[in-house]
């Protein structure tokens, strides 16, 4: 039996696409190198895959002392990851990108396994930078990433199967009203969130609201047409039920939205707290015509109304616009590409 390594974590976005790849994979032994985050929790359900948690090493975007030591915090996770590699003994590894990620794709190439990665956003983010040294091929969610080198080939977002087999939820709504969903991403957004619950009762004389709010920040509110969740394990129902959608800019999830022609307003990560990437996904989309946008900075609850409902009265034309789009054979190109590296 042929044997694959996924790497990724920190974030769902770095562990649903490896995921969706792997459930295509059947006749391979699936190993998971994840470190001790989100990634460990997600693949408690995911029996048929071996997990293997190894120390990791994250670049903070602020001038801190603790940065100064990273490089020998990466040596010495790159030689434990090493060890645990030739253990495992992969014919090829398929890195998610990250700070999880990294000393996976060093040691894979220097035990000389092939290593498949792939980048979400628009542009690349510090982690793939270096993994692109390390890796046989980067595959890239966006055609304009990394167009002029030879190692990236564009192959889209992979997005796993149940995202497309939702089916609506049972909720006492009012069947007058469009149902908005707010998602603030894997780990929660404080200004979304805020957002929200500042102005709740104005939203909700016009919407039915489905609220994702991150397992902390959940709040006691019982309100009539309103349910507010601290994280979905059934997101694929949550998607069938939304008319539009309120959401981070997280290539992962606008890619899932794009996928199922769902309608969104995208409020991204600000610059202060990122390096950008979700500001960039969300231009991209805009002038696609897949969205309203945003920025956070500019961001007040009457330009956010006025977008929503902007967003809810160009809905069809919206809709129409992502059709073309919305067709992803991305898990497919990239099972083909592991395929071709693990024979």
């Amino acid at each position: 039996m042929k044997k694959l390594v996924l790497c990724g974590g920190g974030t769902a976005g770095h562990v649903y696409p490896a995921l969706a790849v792997a459930e295509k994979l059947k006749e391979y032994e699936i190993h998971f190198f994840g470190g001790n985050g989100m990634e460990k929790e997600i693949l408690k359900a995911y029996k048929n895959i071996i997990y293997h948690e190894i120390p990791t090493v994250k670049f903070e975007r602020k001038l801190t002392p603790k940065n100064l030591f990273i490089p020998f915090k990466l040596i010495k996770s790159i030689k434990e990851t090493k060890k645990e590699l030739e253990k495992a003994g992969p014919d090829v590894i398929f890195s998610k990108g990250g700070f999880v990620s990294m000393p996976v794709a060093i040691a894979g190439k220097k035990l000389k396994i092939p290593v498949i990665s792939h980048e979400s956003d628009l542009s690349f983010g510090l982690a793939n930078k270096i993994i692109l040294h390390f890796c046989t091929c980067m595959c890239t969610t966006f055609e304009c990433t990394g167009k002029n080198n030879k190692k990236c080939v564009h192959t889209g977002q992979p997005i796993r199967q149940k995202v497309f087999e939702g089916q609506k939820l049972r909720l006492n709504f009012s069947q007058n009203r469009p149902t908005m969903l707010v998602l603030g991403g894997s780990l929660g957004a404080k200004f979304l969130n805020d957002l929200i619950f500042d102005n709740l009762n104005v939203l909700l004389e016009k919407f039915n609201i489905i609220h994702v709010c991150g397992k902390k920040n959940v709040q006691e509110i019982k309100r009539e047409n309103y349910l507010l969740l601290p994280y979905s394990e059934n997101i694929e129902d949550v998607y069938a039920t939304a008319d539009i959608v309120v959401s981070r800019a997280g290539s992962g999830v606008i890619n899932e939205l794009l996928a199922l022609q769902k309608p969104m307003l995208l409020i991204p990560l600000s610059k202060k707290r990122s390096r950008g990437d979700q500001i960039e996904n969300a231009k991209f989309f805009e002038e696609k015509g897949f969205c309203e946008m945003i920025e956070e900075e500019t961001c007040t609850f009457t330009n956010f109304m006025e977008k929503v409902e902007n967003l809810q009265k160009n809905r069809q034309k919206i809709i129409k616009n992502m059709e073309k789009s919305a067709k992803n054979h991305a898990t497919e190109q990239i099972v083909n590409i592991i395929e071709k590296y693990s024979n």
